[in-house]
């Protein structure tokens, strides 16, 4: 033991690993729906590791936490910016409000028990479930005018109250919105059937008696014929025979040919067909269908049936955003191409519906035949190529200038304001993320790259408090008491409750859509899930992600305003 004591305190690596695999590991446990998740878990096996007095420089939590706060506000970046343009306007002042709300009834609490700006803080990361806030309020308690030894023991206490309150900020945020949310709005049968209906209205197509609409269910089939009409006892060519069915108000097209030599030939326009040859058709299966008399007895090759389909990922511009998916279907270079998947602000997945808009930024995964794919694609924005390589040039300068920009400080009297470094990367998140719904081709950042830099710079960092606070930990759990647990509980449910409120009585949302607006807003992913698993539907998700980008963006850097409030 005196030997990997030693060693823990010589390479302090090795212990921030250890806490860090440990931590992923406990989180991923589950009793029921309960879990202490990653962030929380990581922090307590922190503490423990801590207890063995092991020194870590400050530079490394900071290093990681910037990268955290940056990859934060590059996934946010495409929304924030949306909403601030006027696409979700109204969800925007919601997620304003919402915030506003979280860190008054804060503010109260802490008011009431008469606690300090580090005790303050903690119980605003905790109840509001924003981890980012420890390292936002470290920063700005490090600004102020107070003796080391007071700076250092109001650090250590932050996390410390963010233990206390965080479990029941997760806990107690999924199952008000999941569960008392759905009763306070009309029941949870009646919220159910709401959404049901509101769905049936997003899935109506303005174009449903036009033979170009393609609803969600692709109704596109493949099939082959044998060319023995007489018809045919002149050849025709490809466009002859597609403008044939067009006369009809079909859209069928002709895909591949094979010869009597058994040669397959892609279709073109002036390539002919004439009898003997075997021929496969793409179109709405009503129409196909009934096109053997014209055409030739239907055959099963699975070799002529047998050709690659595409399948791409597309950002959505400006020349599309706006448009329903009803809309872009049925624009003409969307024949034959299927929208398989919506995904907006680093992976939160938008039902396809026929009225779900799309905002600029959103990634559509589109399937069909590479010669229908490609002009669709270049239509609809710019295509995304999967790679593994991130641009770190654009990713350590941002992360720089942003900093630079952060610390830049303005002195109100004796309080001295400031974003500080951490407000700075989130900022520069903010602004280069939107940047690249503008030039797709910089600052690309796969993923799995975004995903590291979230989770590992946020654990890492997390990871580092909990290994410096670990001695004095139960002394500060002895110094807050049972009654922050219990103001954590206040400060979580009151503005969530009122929020509902507001969002039924003011904002006058859908009550699914009202549920997602309040778990965006209060960025609890674990929210979001309890109140789809609840209503049986993924529609709340349409009002999560744009008071989610707003929320995550405010709600740090209320932490600063959390501090100053109490200096």
């Amino acid at each position: 033991m005196s030997w990997l004591l030693d060693t823990f305190r010589t390479y302090p690596s090795i212990p921030i690993f250890l806490t860090i695999g440990l931590g992923f590991l406990i989180g991923k446990l589950k009793y029921k729906t309960f879990s202490l998740g990653t962030v929380t878990s990581v922090l307590l096996v922190g503490v423990l590791v801590g207890q063995m007095n092991i020194p870590i420089g400050a530079p490394l939590k900071s290093l990681f936490f910037l990268i955290f706060l940056f990859a934060i506000g590059y996934k946010c970046g495409p929304q924030f910016a949306s909403a601030l343009k006027g696409q979700g306007i109204k969800q925007l002042i919601f997620a304003c409000v919402v915030c506003v709300l979280c860190l008054a009834v804060t503010w109260a609490c802490a008011k009431i028990m008469n606690y300090n700006s580090a005790e303050a803080a903690g119980l605003f990361a905790g109840a509001q479930t924003i981890s980012a806030v420890i390292g936002i309020g470290t920063d700005t308690i490090g600004t102020l005018s107070l003796p080391p030894d007071t700076k250092k023991a109001m650090i250590d206490l932050i996390p410390v109250c963010y233990a206390v309150t965080y479990v029941f900020g997760t806990i107690g945020s999924a199952w008000v919105l999941g569960n008392i949310g759905p009763a306070l709005l009309g029941g949870l049968k009646k919220v159910k059937a709401q959404t049901k209906e509101l769905e049936a209205q997003l899935n109506h197509s303005d174009f449903s008696d036009d033979p170009a609409f393609i609803n969600g269910n692709r109704p596109i089939l493949f099939r082959a014929y044998k060319v023995t009409a007489d018809s045919f006892a002149a050849p025709m060519t490809v466009a002859d025979i597609e403008a044939h069915f067009e006369k009809e108000g079909k859209r069928i097209f002709v895909e591949r040919v094979r010869r009597a030599d058994g040669t397959i030939a892609d279709s073109s326009p002036a390539l002919e067909v004439k009898q003997g040859d075997e021929i496969v058709l793409s179109g709405r299966h009503e129409f196909i269908v009934s096109d053997e008399s014209w055409i030739g007895p239907e055959i099963s090759d699975a070799k002529l049936l047998s050709f690659p389909m595409e399948k791409t990922r597309v950002m959505v511009m400006k020349r599309t955003a706006g448009l329903t998916v009803d809309r872009l279907r049925a624009k003409p270079f969307m024949y034959g191409v299927m929208i398989e998947s919506i995904k907006r602000q680093g992976g939160v997945s938008i039902p396809v519906l026929a009225q779900t808009e799309l905002m600029q930024g959103d990634m559509l995964t589109i399937v069909g035949l590479p010669q229908e794919v490609k002009p669709a694609a270049r239509a609809i924005g710019d295509e995304v190529h999967p790679t593994t390589v991130t641009d770190m040039v654009f990713v350590s300068l941002a992360i720089a200038i942003g900093a630079l920009v952060g610390a830049l400080t303005l002195r109100i009297g004796d309080v001295p304001i400031s974003l500080s470094t951490s407000g700075g990367a989130l900022i520069a998140g903010l602004f280069f993320g939107w940047l690249r719904t503008k030039h797709p081709s910089t600052g690309i950042i796969p993923d799995s790259s975004l995903w590291l830099m979230n989770n590992l710079g946020l654990n890492m960092f997390i990871a580092v408090i909990g290994i410096q606070c670990g001695p004095t930990f139960v002394s500060g759990i002895e110094q807050v008491g049972v009654m922050l647990f219990v103001m954590g509980i206040v400060a979580t449910t009151v503005p969530l409750l009122i929020a509902m409120f507001l969002g039924a009585k003011v904002f006058k949302f859908h009550p699914a859509i009202n549920l997602g607006c309040c778990a965006g807003a209060r960025t609890t992913t674990a929210s979001l899930g309890a109140i789809t698993s609840s209503l049986n539907s993924s529609l709340p998700a349409m009002g999560y992600t744009v008071t989610y980008a707003i929320g995550n963006t405010l709600l740090i850097l209320m932490g600063v305003a959390m501090v100053l409030l109490f200096v």
